[in-house]
């Protein structure tokens, strides 16, 4: 479908990737990963020829239909919502405005409106409205508002139609770049089920871990210069490639230990004349070695770590009867809830039902139209918006003055490391905060957070312009903080991994459970979130169950005994070698000894033929029985040495 051949990419003296060459086949999904600034959006955009390559060619058939998700392109907002949507399948959507504006002419060509009539049957354009109807409600928007101008819809929304026109399309190929940014998890949950529906070939980059497990046959993995190919979901991907990595690494430090017995050997032996031919030969296996280098990621994880300058008391937050309504439409309609030290809850539910309100009221950031939000004893909260602009509000600051002033005692080299764990160095920290990009502009914030050391995180979206390294390394920062965190969140991963508390917001109200994302799924029943969680976690705690039944147990005696005994060995390999070093100098003793004899005045008159016999036997034996033992010394060598 896709010929990729020797592709590469660079920008002045930095190159991105090289030397790329595969083949995209239909039928196949990608998830294209790689940290920020790898070159995941710059590939697709040379996939989709928005982007000149640096070098190497992109084949697609030119009859191909090519679906791509472009987030800047310009919308006009007088058009119908289904309109817009239905635009996607261009071949279809002309024909009917043709058919439209011929049957309104007052002289209709009946020879051409058959034409049109044909051709409309060939494309499936009489059910163009229904296809684009289903896909615009599958992502959120209900069919009562699908003949509103897209102007009524927020920007967020009007990406979820924009979305919608690319899959209307029914392209051969589609390129998404980040399609889950602006989605809630049902229509996260239902675009999952449309791609693995889709029979053409898809790219798709995402950081969401659950939806690539979900909708992925192949990853693509944009680092160390290049991009290789996975064939599996995102967890088959970390786990071939750890494996890949570690195997790497495992073959460069065998070559190296190998090459360090035989320079042992060199050291060891290299004067004796005896030993000369033997140490050259071992040069030239040492120059025969080729050490592979484990090329460097270009992954980097930020350091999170969260501490609190004091505990809250037991009750952190009171939420009494809040409502909340923009003009007629009520979003929050009597919330009452209580939230205790230590939890961490989860806000998740459909979008436009008040997830984000209802933060921007405990914040202070909004008023209620009625009940009240209190703070319990000695609770001090740290606020991450999903628009990061409401706390990076001087938009000339730099990262560092914006760390200053929120440590202003704090020395220059202190704040700098602050900002180093964030990934800022060098120039970095002097940058414009209006010039940084989605994913500097949220660890900045992350970076102010840190520093406040609040004892409660109040999370709205946090995951939306990580990488994938950036999210493990949040939820394994969020895990270990003692304090409370209450979050809104999309990403499926992110809830399961963190969660002990699950609230929902829906337009009947409130549904909250005090469990894991895992438990609440099991409470609604239906699984409308996810239909596969819970039956997947059942097949999967039924393997492990097994394996663990089928699995000899050892005691705590027995794993002592075994260590016992591993140090024992280790500690033993000294005494070996130098038993198999004055076993080698003994029979090149020997050897030194018969050829004295063949070189003595007299001896082959004095020695009868036997004997002679014997001693040449055995002088032609021992080369062997020496290089066997040369070889066992190298091998205890190494052992001892990788320890």
């Amino acid at each position: 479908m896709i010929a990729i051949t020797r592709l590469g990419k660079s920008f002045a003296d930095r190159t991105l990737f090289e030397d790329v060459s595969m083949n995209l086949n239909r039928g196949s999904r990608y998830g294209l990963v790689g940290a920020n600034g790898a070159g995941k959006t710059t590939l697709l955009k040379i996939l989709t020829g928005d982007e000149p390559a640096s070098e190497g060619t992109v084949s697609i058939p030119a009859a191909a239909r090519v679906g791509v998700l472009r987030q800047d392109r310009f919308l006009d907002g007088t058009v119908s919502i289904l309109d817009t949507a239905m635009r996607g399948d261009e071949r279809a959507w002309a024909l009917l405005q043709e058919r439209e504006a011929l049957l309104r002419g007052s002289h209709p060509d009946p020879t051409r409106a058959a034409e049109l009539e044909e051709q409309l049957g060939a494309v499936d354009g009489y059910t163009l409205e229904a296809r684009a109807g289903a896909v615009l409600v599958g992502l959120g928007i209900a069919a009562g508002e699908h003949r509103n101008a897209l102007s009524t819809l927020s920007g967020g929304f009007q990406l979820r139609v924009l979305l919608a026109q690319v899959l209307v399309g029914g392209p051969d190929a589609l390129f998404l770049d980040e399609p889950t940014n602006h989605l809630d998890i049902l229509s996260i949950r239902w675009l999952e089920k449309f791609l693995a529906a889709y029979r053409g070939c898809a790219v798709v980059i995402s950081h969401d871990q659950r939806f690539l497990d979900r909708m992925a046959t192949h990853i693509l993995d944009v680092d160390y210069g290049t991009v290789t190919l996975y064939t599996g979901n995102y967890s088959a991907f970390v786990q071939q490639k750890t494996l890949v990595h570690e195997q790497q690494e495992r073959e460069a430090a065998r070559a190296e230990a190998e090459i360090a017995a035989k320079r042992a050997f060199v050291e060891r032996f290299g004067a004796k004349a005896t030993k000369a031919r033997q140490a050259q030969s071992r040069l030239k296996q040492i120059e025969r070695i080729e050490v592979t280098e484990v090329a460097e990621t270009t992954r980097r994880a930020p350091r999170f770590r969260f501490e609190m300058e004091r505990p809250s008391g037991r009750d952190v937050l009171t939420l009494d009867g809040l409502t909340k309504s923009y003009g007629p439409k009520a979003v929050l309609k009597g919330v009452t809830l209580q939230i205790r030290r230590g939890e961490k809850v989860a806000v998740i539910g459909a979008n436009g039902l008040g997830k984000s309100t209802l933060l921007k009221i405990v914040m202070g950031r909004l008023a209620p139209d009625a009940g009240t939000s209190t703070w319990g004893y000695e609770a001090r909260p740290g606020y991450f918006a999903q628009d990061h602009k409401e706390v990076l509000t001087d938009h000339d600051a730099t990262p560092l003055r914006v760390l200053t002033d929120v440590r202003p005692m704090a020395s220059n080299t202190e704040v700098r490391s602050m900002l180093g764990h964030m990934l800022f160095s060098g120039s970095d920290v002097e940058k414009r905060v209006a010039a940084l990009s989605g994913g500097e502009a949220a660890r900045l914030v992350f970076a102010t957070i840190v520093a406040q050391r609040p004892n409660v995180l109040v999370l709205d979206e946090p995951t939306n312009h990580l990488d994938l390294e950036s999210i493990e390394a949040l939820v394994t920062a969020l895990k270990a903080y003692e304090g409370t965190v209450i979050f809104v969140s999309h990403d499926r991963w992110f809830v399961s991994e963190l969660a002990t508390r699950v609230i929902e917001v829906t337009a009947a109200g409130l549904r909250d459970v005090q469990g894991t994302y895992d438990d609440y799924l099991a409470q609604c029943g239906d699984d409308h979130l996810d239909s596969e969680a819970v039956a997947q976690k059942a097949r999967t705690e039924a393997r492990a169950q097994k394996a663990a039944e089928a699995a000899p147990v050892k005691s705590k005696s027995e794993l002592y005994a075994e260590e016992k005994k591993r140090k024992n060995y280790l500690a033993s390999l000294p005494a070996k070698r130098d038993k198999v070093l004055a076993q080698i100098e003994k029979l090149e003793a020997r050897k030194r000894e018969i050829e004295a004899l063949w070189g003595a005045e007299g001896f082959f008159d004095r020695t009868p033929a036997d004997e002679q016999k014997r001693l040449a036997d055995e002088e032609g034996a021992l080369p062997a029985q020496i290089e066997k033992l040369l070889a066992e010394w190298e091998a205890l060598e190494t052992e001892i040495a990788n320890g």
